[in-house]
């Protein structure tokens, strides 16, 4: 699966000083360096080179300052990584490739330079805001088919196990997570019931919920966040 390129390509990412998390607004991996202003890296995994891994690349071009694609280099030396045409291709639309060996190493085979300039100031602001307010790196990049560990489920379970501590009004959230009260009555996931005016119960989905993420009951009693350059060759 593309995941098992995920903590490589990671680990490069973060050579550079980059803060790196997975599966971010559809993108398998962004990269975050701060700065005035802050560097944003998307890069998009797949176990093999192909024409779909360049247009997911050409698509997230618009939120980032660098785009790369990455997959596994080839053993018999036969992949696209190998085709001066695939490379040159990617050279002309500015996008970087990194090869993946089986032993972890990652190599850079076609620099990141961008033609011209291409960002979408919306996207990017949207990319970088569920970024930051994500807590920790909860979901490796590559793995599309399951759910994604957003900055808004992350608040929602610790709302989730508020409620299951006895802490079951939104007033006695907001400390932790601000919009708890939004959240509850929004009830995207179908966790909570109301009770009576400002208390509020689980339902067995939101318990099921705990279960599955359990690592949320131990956040909910620390501190919770609220949603608020360079080359790499």
């Amino acid at each position: 699966m593309e995941t098992t390129l995920y903590l490589p390509v990671k680990n490069f990412l973060e050579s550079f000083g980059f803060e790196v998390k997975g599966e971010v607004a559809h993108c398998d991996l962004v990269g975050v360096r701060a700065g005035e202003p802050d560097v944003v890296v998307v890069c998009e995994l797949k176990l093999t080179f192909n024409l779909e891994l360049i247009l997911q690349a050409v698509d997230r071009a618009a939120v980032c300052d660098e785009v790369w694609i990455a997959a596994r280099i080839s053993a018999r030396g036969r992949g696209r990584e190998a085709d001066k045409r695939y490379r040159d291709l990617c050279r002309r639309l500015g996008i970087g490739m990194l090869g993946v060996a089986d032993t972890g190493a990652v190599s850079v085979l076609v620099s990141a330079v961008s033609p011209m300039p291409r960002t979408n100031p919306k996207r990017r602001a949207r990319l970088v805001k569920e970024h930051r307010a994500r807590q920790g790196d909860p979901t490796a990049g590559g793995g599309a088919r399951a759910p994604v560990m957003t900055a808004y489920r992350q608040q929602a379970l610790l709302c989730a196990a508020a409620i299951r501590a006895g802490r079951m009004r939104p007033v006695d959230m907001r400390p932790k997570v601000p919009k708890a009260a939004a959240i509850l009555q929004n009830n995207v996931y179908g966790w909570f019931e109301r009770a009576e005016r400002g208390i509020y119960h689980l339902t067995e989905t939101g318990l099921q919920a705990l279960q599955r993420w359990p690592q949320m009951d131990d956040a909910a009693d620390g501190e919770c966040s609220s949603e608020d350059g360079g080359k790499l060759s």
